[in-house]
């Protein structure tokens, strides 16, 4: 059985997935790196253990890549089977996977097909792996679970009067991040008796492939500063928050719900 804590990422391949991945291992976890495909998880997981890319330089990070559609249950019970094999348990979850259709679309021409399309990802996808995943963070003796979500899903963002519009482009997406703040806080509530801590988290406006379409600015956060919040609320101790949202910059920075 592995002694180090166990982590597992979905959406790990890239952008700020990929940058949690290599600063949690970085911390001395074991990381798995969920990806759909085997070929770019494996590629990611090179990466990152490069020791001739300095900026990725990761000699002796313990880093596993795992095939994982959080779309497909049972790719996702294969995943989580494996981690169990090989370590016996879980103590983070970061719900990282997530994308995003509408660039481009006016909110009355969204259709339900395009929220289908989200909401398999952004929505059920985080049941499906957290689901799978319960058995194994309860094993753990500081289990938490961080899920990766936005301030485009602030309802109290989305009603401000001031609000320039921006949050209010995006139907499908941010609905979405809506639905995940409240399983976020429904997740919470109903695993505290586990001490399974579950928060929410915004990385703010960075720059990743999912925004590469994007008619507003697309932000200039680097993925290390989106991931800063994220890997903060992975590695919370015993005794730290359970069901809140917080970031894109510090744990102290409250982001309404």
């Amino acid at each position: 059985m592995n002694t180090n804590e166990v982590a597992l990422v979905t959406g790990g391949n890239r952008g700020i997935g990929l940058e949690i991945v290599h600063r949690l291992a970085r911390q001395g976890l074991t990381v798995y790196l969920g990806a759909r495909s085997p070929e770019r998880g494996n590629a990611a997981v090179r990466e990152l253990k490069n020791a001739s890319a300095p900026a990725r330089a990761g000699a002796g990070l313990d880093i596993r890549f795992v095939r994982l559609d959080v779309t497909d249950p049972e790719s996702v019970e294969t995943a989580v089977r494996g981690v169990e094999t090989e370590t016996g348990r879980l103590d983070v979850l970061v719900n990282n996977a997530g994308i995003m259709v509408e660039w481009g679309i006016a909110v009355p021409d969204v259709t339900a097909a395009h929220l289908r399309e989200v909401y398999e990802v952004n929505v059920f996808g985080v049941v499906t792996v957290t689901s799978a995943c319960v058995p194994l963070l309860r094993r753990s003796p500081n289990p938490r679970i961080v899920n990766m979500s936005s301030g485009l899903g602030s309802l109290t963002v989305l009603s401000a009067p001031a609000d320039p519009g921006s949050a209010r482009r995006f139907l499908a997406y941010g609905s979405s991040k809506a639905a995940l703040n409240a399983l976020t806080l429904m997740y919470a509530d109903a695993l505290r008796a586990d001490g399974i801590k579950v928060n929410a988290v915004s990385p703010g406006l960075v720059p990743t492939g999912q925004n590469a379409a994007a008619t507003f600015p697309r932000g200039d956060r680097t993925t290390a500063e989106g991931a800063t919040v994220p890997v903060l609320l992975a590695t919370i101790p015993p005794g730290g928050p359970s069901g809140v949202f917080r970031g894109p910059d510090s744990l102290d920075e409250v982001i309404p719900w």
